[in-house]
């Protein structure tokens, strides 16, 4: 797990180095996740990387009836992750990574639930990993790490102690991080 959250994190330095102008013009966060997948597929190669990505072959990534988590399209069946590192055809899915800008008013919930749903080891399009990663204008501001349907405390300390070593978690006015 930690190789890929490292190479997220390397793409997330991408990201930040050559993407100023997006973040400090406040663009949407469907223009930040298709930027930030760039930089995600040159850190996974072997790997096809996605946005928005509902499918498995042919068959649409659908929750298991009664589900708790709010889904993305108007017949609440189906579930988009914002970016994803699988293989298309076969059900070989490695990463999910829901994107939020800090300033994002809509309830974290939403992302969390969505991620343990993705991770879920009983559904039949399960990633290995899902990743909540909140971006702030000048760095992340809070990450959490999901496997088997749940956060996973210990790779979410680790992520996030990854990030702030590597110069990515974001400050606040007071210098104080976040």
């Amino acid at each position: 797990m930690q190789t890929e959250l490292n190479k997220l994190i390397a793409a997330l330095q991408e990201f930040y180095a050559q993407e100023k102008f997006l973040l400090e013009r406040d663009l949407g966060e469907r223009t930040l996740t298709h930027r930030l997948a760039v930089y995600v597929e040159r850190q996974f190669s072997g790997w096809q990387v996605d946005c928005n990505y509902d499918r498995l072959g042919e068959r649409t990534l659908r929750l298991p009836h009664g589900s708790i988590v709010s889904t993305d399209d108007h017949l609440g069946k189906s579930i988009y992750p914002d970016i994803v590192v699988h293989q298309r055809d076969i059900p070989n899915n490695l990463l999910a990574v829901e994107l939020r800008k800090d300033n994002n008013h809509q309830p974290v919930e939403h992302d969390q639930h969505k991620l343990r749903a993705l991770t879920d080891p009983h559904v039949w399009f399960a990633y290995a990993i899902g990743v909540l990663v909140t971006l702030g204008t000048s760095g992340v501001g809070v990450s959490e790490v999901y496997a088997g349907g749940m956060i996973e405390r210990a790779a979410s300390i680790w992520f996030a102690e990854r990030l702030r070593v590597s110069g990515l978690t974001e400050t606040r006015g007071d210098g104080a991080q976040h």
